[in-house]
C-alpha cells in the first residue's frame, strides 16, 4: 500500500517563482497545486492541502489577508500557512495575519524544504522555527 503524498498549495503571482517552487516540491515527493491569485486560495473547498505557502504581495487579495480569512474559516483554520516575502517586516506581518510561520526571500532552498517538511507533516502546528538549527532538529 502506498503512502499518501502530502499536498501543498503554493500561491504567488510571479509565475517564475511559482514554477521553481512547484518543481522543487514535486521532486521532494509532494503533491503540488498552484495559484496565481489570493482569490483562488480562498475558494478551496475540496481536497484541502496539508500546507499553504502564500506570497504576501500578490495582485488582488494579498497573502496576509488570505491568511487571515483562512484562519477564520472552519474548513481551513487548521491548515498551516507560511507567508513568503521580500519585505523587511515579514515577521510582524505574518504574526498579525495569524500565519504559522514565514520565509524571507531570498532563501536557501534547503532551509525552505526543511521548513515545508516540518509544517506539512503536522509537526510544526502552532510552533514557528527561528533558524536553520531549529529546522534541522525539527525534522
Amino acid at each position: 500500500m502506498s503512502k499518501r503524498k502530502l499536498k501543498i498549495l503554493v500561491a504567488d503571482d510571479d509565475q517564475g517563482v511559482l514554477g521553481v517552487l512547484a518543481i522543487m516540491l514535486d521532486i521532494k515527493g509532494y503533491q503540488v497545486s498552484t495559484a496565481l491569485k489570493g482569490e483562488e486560495v480562498l475558494n478551496i473547498k475540496n481536497d484541502l492541502p496539508d500546507l499553504i505557502l502564500l506570497d504576501i504581495y500578490m495582485s488582488g487579495v494579498h497573502g496576509d489577508e488570505v491568511c487571515k480569512q483562512l484562519k477564520k474559516q472552519y474548513l481551513t483554520k487548521h491548515i498551516p500557512v507560511i507567508l513568503i516575502s521580500t519585505c523587511n517586516d515579514i515577521e510582524a506581518i505574518a504574526r498579525d495575519a495569524g500565519a504559522d510561520d514565514f520565509i524571507s526571500k531570498p532563501f536557501k532552498m534547503n532551509s525552505f524544504l526543511l521548513k515545508v517538511a516540518h509544517y506539512a507533516t503536522g509537526r510544526g502546528h502552532g510552533r514557528s522555527l527561528d533558524n536553520d538549527s531549529d529546522l534541522r532538529r525539527a525534522v
